[in-house]
This record gives C-alpha cells, sequence and structure tokens, in this order.
C-alpha cells in the first residue's frame, strides 16, 4: 500500500474554498478544481518505495501485472482503467458530452490520420476511449443532466416571453421529441453570436424577473454572459445531489456541474465534446454526431449496503466500481470489531473523505489516498469516511 501525492489542477471554474477546507489547508484565493488519482498521463499521483517519488503511471509501465493483477491486465490492457477526483465546482463547468467507445476510436483515428496535433485547441479526441462517469455528493451539489421532455423545455422558454425564443417553443411543440430536440439544439448553437447574446441577456433579465425554477440558469448567465450555452442549459434537466447521492453519466448525455464538492470516477479518458458555457472550442457538427436526443429522467443514485459495510453504487461499467465505507468505532480492535477487509486481486485507490480511518495501520486524513496493487493486503479500521476505487474482471 503506497500514499499518494496528487496534483490539483487549478482550472478557472474551481472552487478556491472547497478542497483547502477538506485538505484542512489554509486558502491560496486561486481555484481549485480538480484533485487527480490515478496514472493519467495529464497528472499521474506520485508516490515513494523507498528509492524516491515516481510517478504511478511508470510503476505500472514497468510492471503491470504485479501493480494491476493478471486478470484486470487481460481485460483492460497494461494501464490503471479509472481516474478518481476530487471535484469542486465554484461556477458551472462547460455544458459537455462524451462519446462512447467506436465513437472515441472513430474519432481519434480520423484526427491522427489528419495529424492534428494533439495538443491543438480544436482537437476533440485526446485518446481512443470513451469517458463514462459517476459523481458522489461530499456537500449539496447542483447540476445539469440530459434533456427535458421537449413539452417541459418549451414551458421553461415561454414563459421567458422573449421574442427571439417563440421560434424555439413552436419547433418543440410541433415535432416529435428526437426531432424536436436536435432541431432547437441545433439552431441556438448555429446562431449568430451578436443576436444570440441579445437574446440571452433578455432571457437573463426574464429569468431574474421570475426567479424560482428559474434561479440556476440566472446564475449560469452571469458566469456565461451572452453564451449560447446559457439557452441550450434550458433543454436540460436541473437536478440537486445530496451528500452521498450520485449521478452517472453515460456517453451522448448533455450534461453540466455547477456547484459543490463530490467524489468523480471515469473511465481513463480526456474526450469532451462542448456545447456551451465555455471559450473552448465548440464543435458543433461532432458535438451533433455524438449527442443523444432522448428525453431522461436524472436517476439519483444510493449505495447499496452489504453484510461486510461496503456501500456500492452501482453502474454498469467494468472500468471503474466505486463504494463507500462508513467507519464509526474509534478504536475497532480495542472493542472488539475487526477491520473491514478490503484485499483484492484488482487494483484500488482508497480515498478518505472524513475522519481518521486507518488503512493497513497507516492514518489517513481527509483528502488523503493510498494506491494498493493487485492481490495486496488492504484493511481498515477507525473512524472516518473511506471511498474504494477498483474495477470489475
Amino acid at each position: 500500500m503506497d500514499r499518494l501525492s496528487n496534483t490539483v489542477r487549478p482550472y478557472a471554474w474551481g472552487s478556491t474554498t472547497l478542497i483547502p477546507e477538506l485538505l484542512g489547508t489554509a486558502p491560496t484565493g486561486e481555484p481549485q478544481a480538480e484533485m487527480w488519482m490515478g496514472a493519467h498521463p495529464g497528472a499521474p499521483s506520485r508516490l515513494d518505495r523507498g528509492s524516491g517519488e515516481q510517478a504511478l503511471s511508470a510503476l505500472i509501465d514497468a510492471d503491470p501485472e504485479a501493480e494491476l493483477g493478471v486478470a484486470a491486465t487481460g481485460k483492460f490492457g497494461p494501464r490503471l482503467p479509472f481516474l478518481l477526483k476530487l471535484l469542486a465546482a465554484g461556477s458551472p463547468l462547460s455544458l459537455q458530452v462524451h462519446p462512447d467507445l467506436a465513437q472515441a476510436k472513430q474519432g481519434y483515428a480520423d484526427e491522427e490520420s489528419r495529424g492534428v496535433p494533439i495538443d491543438a485547441p480544436y482537437r476533440n479526441y485526446k485518446d481512443a476511449n470513451h469517458k463514462p462517469e459517476l459523481i458522489c455528493a461530499l456537500t449539496p451539489f447542483d447540476g445539469l443532466c440530459g434533456f427535458r421532455t421537449p413539452d417541459e423545455a418549451a414551458e421553461l422558454l415561454a414563459r421567458l416571453d422573449v421574442d427571439s425564443l417563440k421560434p424555439y417553443v413552436d419547433i418543440l411543440h410541433a415535432h416529435p421529441e428526437e426531432a424536436a430536440l436536435r432541431e432547437v439544439l441545433t439552431a441556438v448553437l448555429g446562431a449568430d453570436p451578436a443576436e444570440m447574446a441579445i437574446t440571452v441577456a433578455e432571457a437573463t433579465a426574464a429569468a431574474e424577473r421570475l426567479g424560482g425554477d428559474y434561479a440556476p440558469y440566472v446564475s449560469i448567465a452571469h458566469n456565461y454572459p451572452g453564451d449560447a450555452g446559457v439557452i441550450a442549459a434550458m433543454l436540460l434537466n436541473y437536478i440537486q445531489l445530496q451528500p452521498g447521492e450520485a449521478l452517472f453519466l453515460g456517453a451522448g448525455v448533455p450534461h453540466a456541474y455547477l456547484n459543490g464538492l463530490g467524489v468523480e470516477i471515469m473511465a481513463n479518458s480526456d474526450n469532451v465534446l462542448r456545447c456551451g458555457l465555455t471559450p473552448k472550442h465548440v464543435d458543433v457538427p461532432e458535438l451533433l454526431r455524438i449527442v443523444r436526443f432522448e428525453a431522461t429522467e436524472p436517476a439519483v443514485l444510493r449505495p447499496e449496503a452489504s453484510a461486510s459495510g461496503e456501500e456500492l453504487y452501482e453502474t454498469p461499467m467494468d472500468e471503474f466500481r466505486l463504494s463507500r465505507y462508513s467507519l464509526d468505532s474509534p478504536n475497532s480492535l480495542a472493542q472488539g470489531v475487526a477491520p473491514r477487509d478490503l484485499t483484492a486481486d484488482t487494483p484500488q485507490i482508497l480515498l478518505c473523505t472524513a475522519g481518521t480511518p486507518r488503512a493497513n495501520g497507516l492514518e489517513l486524513t481527509p483528502g488523503a489516498s493510498v494506491f494498493v496493487p493487485a492481490g495486496e493486503k488492504a484493511e481498515l479500521s477507525g473512524t472516518g469516511t473511506v471511498f474504494r476505487a477498483t474495477v470489475v474482471v
């Protein structure tokens, strides 16, 4: 078991306080958006096995089967298939979707064949992998997820009473679900930027007057004035997670996180197609190819408890498996409570989010994490909350 040293990414949308509060450190005044735990080449975790600090990715590359296990290496290849994060949103992230595996492979191969530089700001596919993800709230957490029904979206837009939105309302009422959602999103993202900026300003003023259900969109508009993504966001479901609740996001589902602190796990990919709420590249034709134009009701996940004390967040993915342990004994051994045995034939990352639990006797504090190679002993005791990230083989 190795204690990890992790990188905090300072993206502009990050909260200045949420991660420092969890870690018990003083805020720097700069945004601290994500703390990455894993072997992603963009910011691999580091550890020290007695010969100096080195990247987890380098250790895995040197001996994949020893670190990941035979089964995981055989199923996913010689790489850690998931990336675990602490995510702290202080303002809205970009409105986005992720490709499925076939789309990612096709898109990556196409851009490689055309010689698009991997670091080009207009490149869509950084790798050939999909990026399903799960976010579990540590604080109240707000977001947008999946399309509303066309009737619900039409009602939200109609109540704003903005003339330039009325054609969208008519389309949403007149066409079948998939065609209506596709036509309106295409029109919004393809509109003249100057004209759309006026529409967004009028819609924002109306939303401020109405309040209530419009409050999230007012906040979005203040962060991204004039952005077409403000209107696109109104096509989506608004959702609020309470601590311990989670949301799974599959391929093609438009979404955006708005504010709050959570534990996020995803397949090890960086493929994002953006719809708006961003100064970054928006490739509308490619986006429209990836988006699934279907109304969905966001399914809030709550952990399923087992006799072992593990609380599992069930998803259809094999690349990652997230669960939680809530330890409530200040001294497990002294009170006759056996440590929780987490030993497995798969690689694991354990992340403490509350209390001072012990992993193999090593005390953890909030924000601390450890890597457990496949087959290595892993026991939890003490008091606190620990998230466990691994894979399904």
